[in-house]
């Protein structure tokens, strides 16, 4: 306890933020209602005629409905054994876009 080596919260206790390997039911219905909800917010720009770089690259992704589930809750991930990895390990994960993934992956 005393000296270089002292006790820090993930020495005494483990994981210090416990994160679990499967998104629940109730997570994945809120990334789906997320999803929708910049879909919609998408719409509303580009239905109020403004013109914008980042409007017309918000138009290329595809929306909620045309994802497959592997797209909605994982991301390319070079260093995992599948390429991919659960949305929620990545930070910040409900506040990026994540719709993208390289092809083939």
């Amino acid at each position: 306890m005393f000296g270089a080596f002292q006790a820090s919260k993930v020495n005494q206790s483990g994981l210090l933020w416990k994160t679990p390997w499967r998104l629940s039911p109730t997570r994945k219905a809120n990334q789906r209602k997320r999803l929708k909800r910049v879909d919609s917010v998408i719409e509303a720009v580009q239905a109020s005629g403004v013109k914008c770089s980042s409007l017309a690259t918000a138009l290329q992704l595809p929306k909620e409905p045309e994802m497959p589930p592997r797209d909605k809750y994982t991301v390319f991930n070079a260093k995992s054994v599948g390429y991919r990895k659960g949305i929620h390990k990545v930070p910040k994960w409900t506040r990026i876009s994540q719709r993208l993934n390289p092809r083939g992956f």
